[in-house]
Formats: C-alpha cells, structure tokens, sequence
C-alpha cells in the first residue's frame, strides 16, 4: 500500500456529547488522532467530506463520496461512516474498479473509554491491507460483504443477513 485515502464523513465515531443539553455535535475527524497515537508504518491523509449522522444522508452525499473515490489515483480506502445507513453507502459506491474500499465506523464515539472505534480502525486498516479489489464493512472484528450484512439495531451489532 503506498498510501491510505481516508474519507470521513461523520457519524458516531465523530460525535461530541454535549452534557448540559444531552445533545451532540460531529467534531473533527477522530481517525487522525487514532493513527497518530498508533504511530503507523503507512502513509495517510485525510479528507473529511461530510459531518453528518448517517440517518441524514441522502443520495446526493453517497454520489458525492463515490466522485471522491473515483477521483483519486489512490488503490486503498478507509470510509469513516455512521453505523445506520454504512451498508447503503457501500452499495451506493457500486463498482470501483480496481480500489480496495473498506467502511467502518464505531457505535460509541471515538471519545468515550469504551468505544469500540481504535479496534475497528485497526481491523480496517489490516483489511484494506489485505482484501481484494471492491468494497467492504469492517465492524465488530469482522470484514463483511457489504451485500451480506445489516446492522441489528437492537443489539447494537452487524450481524449476517439471514442470521
């Protein structure tokens, strides 16, 4: 990999919690400050195209990350997502030709202690690293096909469809 292309776009991994108002806001991208204390062997830059929660995106916001995609001379990506609508972006992006896209993203925002957002960035970045040309979901230790997966809401998990 000669170099990492992180889109951001928002999402859980992103939010500011607001305790006065119980209310959030979608900070700055928490994925550089996640690889510069992981000290990394690779190159990266980051480009936050969005800072939306992903029930609020809309078609126009996929095209606009695919155009980013496919703009790039870049082979790797790692797509920084909000959980609810990861799959639809992943779908969304179709064929990408010779890119290796991996999305991920955290249930609990990067700042809190128990977020699961520095394991997922490490499963992501192996996997970009490892995987075949097209487009993949990274969450909860595993690489899934975008085409074979949900997030089961209820248990706060990407699970197979079907199971």
């Amino acid at each position: 990999m000669k170099k990492l292309n992180i889109l951001t776009t928002g999402g859980t991994i992103d939010k500011l919690y607001f305790d006065d108002k119980s209310d959030y806001q979608i900070g700055e991208p928490a994925v550089g400050r996640i690889l510069r204390t992981m000290n990394v062997a690779f190159d990266w830059e980051i480009r936050a195209l969005l800072r939306k929660d992903s029930l609020h995106m809309s078609d126009d916001d996929r095209a606009l990350i695919r155009q980013a995609v496919l703009a790039s001379d870049d082979r790797h990506f790692l797509i920084t997502h909000g959980t609810d609508s990861m799959v639809d972006t992943a779908a969304a992006l179709g064929d990408v030709g010779d890119r290796i896209i991996v999305l991920t993203g955290a249930l609990n925002p990067a700042r809190f202690i128990d977020s699961d957002a520095v394991f997922n960035i490490g499963c992501a970045v192996g996997a970009v690293q490892a995987l075949s040309a097209g487009v993949w979901i990274a969450m909860n230790g595993r690489v899934w096909d975008p085409k074979k997966v949900r997030k089961n809401r209820s248990a706060n998990r990407f699970e197979a469809i079907g199971g």
